[in-house]
């Protein structure tokens, strides 16, 4: 899976991965719904940890669509609600 971190670039994640990005994003939506801003950044930043962490990096001059592109790194609470919503970033 080809995850692009806005404002930083391009990861191929192993898909083995694939799950627990879903699970982390999956957390992030209920985090967000239950207001808990504290727990977002813990969560967030274990999210962008895990794709920097195994993720392997797309050479700048190689053109992939991205299947995910995850909000920057310096996010705010405020900003989260428009992003994890719903199904949050990736679909069930």
């Amino acid at each position: 899976m080809i995850v692009r971190i806005a404002t930083e670039g391009q990861y191929e994640l192993p898909d083995e991965d694939v799950d627990r990005l879903n699970e982390l994003d999956n957390e992030l939506v209920a985090i967000v719904e239950a207001g808990d801003e504290e727990r977002f950044g813990e969560v967030f930043a274990s999210l962008i940890e895990l794709v920097r962490s195994d993720g392997k990096p797309v050479a700048d001059d190689v053109l992939e669509e991205s299947d995910v592109i995850l909000p920057p790194p310096d996010l705010t609470f405020e900003e989260a609600g428009e992003q994890f919503s719903g199904e949050g970033l990736i679909p069930d």
